[in-house]
């Protein structure tokens, strides 16, 4: 199920899902640990003894985030508890701390007690075992424990002097182990069995009572979670929210969020509103998805475990690079520069980065083998990974001219890489060598790693003229040069009329050739290898066009002819393969490339119509969508999609301007 709300502050990140209920609880960083790995956290209500959890089919709800910033707006009404309920989520921007706040209104005629419940099954460091949940009374509250991971669960009905702090009962208890379901179970009568400890696989429930409700007026309830690595840190937490109060708390991070995302006035020449508005709401979903020590991950969507036994939850350079330069336009420096940062220790001595790496920095795991076929040697790389960090960060520096900081990675960051692109190359054709294609799933010389190695090494000539080498300069030019010629000698397909996806070459130079239709040849225009209106470049994108759009009522683009990746059906004529946000918004950066009149620009208006249409309501971006319902396929949000629809907004706006001028 897609993470419809995900909220965060760069440590702590916690998603919840369509039926508001929360899924993940990730710490300290942003992507790992997984507290609760797609385990549902339950909340539910107990109304004069009528009991219903929030995500029960009865509900009405509608889910959302308040305008323009990382606070949630999720309504909620239940004829037959006769009850409306407004909630507001947030994750605090500087602290490890999740803070509720849910106003239940009595829509009966008569007065009534309502009773709220939270409910946590963690499994601490991605795991059930050893975990201890205990009430503490020294602060009325329930704790959950493991090594160095604490967990505190509080909350306060009412605000201002009338309020009340603490909970009002608990139960800890054993889940998964001899059919025991867990504690939430002990909820749904409305009582809690105040068992003061458990450990083991164990679960909490707490409860906060509201007696007296009269007839159309409201409960005002406030949950708190704090997180941190001892006892010290979350119990500091819980003084600071009885301090402040909730609601103050709440606020401050709510108007941060909307500072924020508004730094840089508002153009978006003649978008709609509704479309300059995703484009505020993908900045900031990035940010739930970006750790503050540098990592940008890929998504936080734990469902996908059930499928492959791993997650998103990683570092995938070349989908950082490019979310990076969607910063970088945006005019966010930070965000992108502790990303390089981040590339600069990951990077190997030798100049090139590894397939994905994990949000601390250690190398993730990977399906990449580091012998080929015929049990020879290999690198088990991406080259366009290493080469579009190479070409995001003279993005950052054409934008932001940071000359100190570019001259901390000028050796690590760029000469290395662009000295292994030089020589990183196939020796009959001149081409880059053989490595994985960016989807991950074929080997060999691609046309999206070529046009990112050739904008690579372009970078890399700039920066050294900039420092002043001029031998490195003329180096890495030479070697864009002869990568380009080699691009239409050896890449264009005359048979097909198309740039070929990918070639092989043999020991004798023979070259072999796959014209699979491919999107993401894209990459040899985008990147500036060719012009977008080269006539060789026309051609292909003509045919991707034709062939790769879905012909449902949904449409979209897929990634490649055939792609069977999530399929759903297997008539590839009418879907050729699900279509991907991504792949789709690449159609509407090359409308936007070789507009030549504002009016030139209505396709890829329609294209940026087409993401927001299949966005979640929320403005959620899955990776793919379903091609006969447009619901979300695969992870939601991803981050790459996010960045993507940033970009071409960024790019339709400034050609819309140039048009006009």
């Amino acid at each position: 199920m897609p993470r419809d709300i995900p909220i965060g502050n760069g440590r702590m990140l916690v998603t919840f899902d369509g039926r508001y209920q929360l899924r993940d609880i990730y710490f300290p960083y942003v992507g790992a640990e997984n507290h609760s790995p797609g385990d549902v956290c339950r909340t539910g209500l107990w109304v004069d003894g009528a009991f219903a959890w929030l995500s029960d089919d009865e509900w009405r709800r509608t889910i959302n985030y308040a305008p323009e910033t990382l606070v949630t707006s999720v309504e909620l009404q239940h004829d037959g508890l006769e009850v409306a309920v407004s909630c507001r989520d947030t994750v605090d921007r500087d602290r490890d701390l999740m803070i509720r706040r849910i106003a239940v209104k009595n829509l009966a005629d008569r007065t009534r007690e309502i009773r709220i419940f939270f409910h946590y099954d963690l499994h601490i460091e991605g795991n059930g075992i050893g975990d201890t949940f205990a009430y503490r009374p020294d602060v009325q509250a329930v704790v959950a424990y493991k090594r160095r991971r604490y967990f505190l669960m509080n909350g306060q009905v009412g605000e201002g002097q009338n309020c009340t702090v603490g909970i009002a009962s608990w139960a800890t208890g054993i889940k998964e182990l001899h059919g025991a379901e867990g504690t939430w179970r002990d909820a749904e009568d409305g009582l809690l069995g105040r068992n003061s400890i458990a450990q083991g696989s164990v679960d909490g429930t707490i409860a906060l009572h509201a007696p007296g409700i009269e007839s159309q007026s409201e409960a005002l309830f406030f949950h708190w979670l704090a997180l941190g690595k001892t006892w010290q840190d979350v119990a500091a937490l819980d003084d600071l929210v009885r301090l402040r109060g909730p609601e103050s708390l709440l606020s401050r991070t709510e108007n941060y969020w909307h500072l924020w995302v508004n730094k840089e006035p508002a153009d978006f020449a003649d978008l709609d509103e509704s479309l300059g508005g995703l484009y505020k709401r993908s900045l900031l979903i990035i940010q739930t998805q970006v750790d503050e020590r540098g990592a940008i991950v890929a998504a936080n969507d734990s469902d996908i475990l059930r499928q492959a036994r791993d997650t998103y939850s990683y570092v995938w350079p070349r989908d950082g690079a490019l979310v990076a330069c969607a910063f970088i336009q945006a005019g966010y420096n930070i965000p992108a520069a502790r990303f390089f940062e981040f590339c600069a220790h990951a990077v190997t001595d030798d100049g090139y980065l590894l397939h994905k790496y994990n949000p601390g920095g250690s190398l993730a795991s990977s399906w990449h083998p580091w012998l080929d076929p015929l049990g020879r040697p290999q690198l088990p790389i991406q080259e366009d990974e290493t080469a579009l960090v190479v070409y995001a960060l003279w993005e950052h520096y054409r934008r932001f001219r940071d000359v100190d900081f570019l001259r901390a990675l000028y050796r690590r960051l760029i000469v290395n890489p662009a000295n292994f692109m030089v020589t990183y190359r196939d020796p009959h054709t001149g081409l880059p060598s053989p490595s994985w294609d960016l989807w991950e799933e074929r080997h060999g010389i691609t046309a999206f790693t070529t046009g990112t190695v050739w904008a690579g090494l372009e970078a890399a000539g700039r920066f050294a003229r900039l420092f002043g080498d001029e031998l490195l300069c003329r180096k890495y030019e030479t070697a864009a040069r002869e990568i380009k010629e080699a691009a239409l000698q050896h890449l264009w397909s005359p048979a097909a009329n198309r740039f070929s996806r990918m070639i092989n070459v043999g020991e004798d130079g023979a070259i072999v050739r796959d014209d699979t239709i491919e999107s993401s040849v894209f990459g040899l225009w985008y990147f500036g290898m060719l012009p977008p209106d080269d006539a060789l470049v026309t051609a292909t994108v003509r045919t991707v066009r034709e062939r790769l759009w879905v012909k449902t009522d949904i449409g979209g683009c897929a990634r490649y002819d055939h792609d069977w990746y999530q399929r759903v059906t297997d008539d590839f004529d009418a879907v050729p393969g699900n279509p991907w946000f991504v792949c789709t918004l690449w159609l509407a950066q090359y409308d936007i490339a070789v507009a030549r009149s504002r009016a030139e620009l209505a396709s890829a208006r329609d294209l940026l119509a087409w993401a927001r249409k299949h966005a979640l309501p929320s403005g959620v971006l899955a990776e793919q969508a379903d091609p006969f319902s447009g619901a979300p396929l695969s992870v939601s949000p991803l981050t790459w999609s996010h960045g993507t629809y940033c970009l071409a907004v960024r790019e339709y706006v400034a050609k819309w301007n140039a048009l006009g001028a």
